[in-house]
């Protein structure tokens, strides 16, 4: 990505929003705020972000709104902000498009960490080379997209058609966190969005195959409540 990544910051806490523009404008980062859904949306449209980092309580159109509404058009990186309490909100924003949540109080080295993902993922589906063309590293795994193949220290694994279509959804969303009910549709089909034990039986199969510890797994994370990701 050219010159400075651009980041909307929205929040109605004041204080909040002025601590998590500097830190960001320490990074380096190019940096506007909004104090509701409905000026998200305005800023979001004359200003053109990478990456928008939305709160999902706000007054006059809250994250929710703004986030279906954002992704009628927008196409960059969108990370919700919440409250403990707010577990049923972080999952339907991850269904209607968000790329991931932080729960606050949030330490602002995790902050700066997912906007470092965030950011690279958005330059990968920008780039000029095929998502699908890519072959992707997950710690000592080897996922080429383009061949359909998966190396675990150099050797191939052997995968079963779910589990290898499993993988790549959660691959070419690397980073990102899928809900339960997305990765279920994706894979599965629409009518086995609530077959959840289905999903753990497939994810406790991959990593088996793929993690140096699979109790301990550091590959594929589960997101307690929401769903998982892979960490690469």
């Amino acid at each position: 990505m050219s010159g400075a990544a651009k980041i909307l910051i929205v929040d109605d806490d004041t204080k909040l929003l002025a601590f998590v523009a500097r830190q960001l404008r320490t990074e380096s980062y190019t940096v506007e705020t909004a104090m509701d859904g409905q000026e998200c949306l305005d800023k979001a449209a004359e200003w053109s972000p990478n990456l928008i980092l939305l709160d999902l309580s706000m007054p006059v159109m809250d994250g929710i709104q703004a986030l279906a509404r954002l992704r009628e058009w927008f196409d960059g990186s969108i990370i919700n902000l919440s409250a403990t309490d707010e577990e049923t909100k972080k999952v339907q924003a991850l269904d209607l498009g968000a790329d991931d949540y932080l729960t606050k109080p949030f330490g602002i080295q995790e902050l700066l960490a997912r906007v470092r993902s965030a950011l690279r993922r958005f330059a990968q589906a920008s780039g000029s080379i095929g998502r699908d063309e890519a072959v992707v590293q997950a710690g000592n795994v080897n996922i080429d997209l383009a061949h359909r193949t998966v190396f675990k220290d150099g050797s191939e694994i052997s995968l079963t058609r779910t589990e290898y279509e499993l993988l790549r959804f959660l691959t070419i969303n690397a980073g990102k966190v899928l809900t339960h009910r997305e990765l279920l549709r994706e894979v599965w089909g629409p009518e086995y969005g609530e077959e959840t034990e289905y999903l753990r039986t497939f994810i406790k199969q991959l990593r088996r195959k793929l993690e140096a510890n699979p109790s301990r797994p550091e590959l594929i994370l589960t997101q307690p409540g929401m769903g998982y990701r892979l960490f690469v």
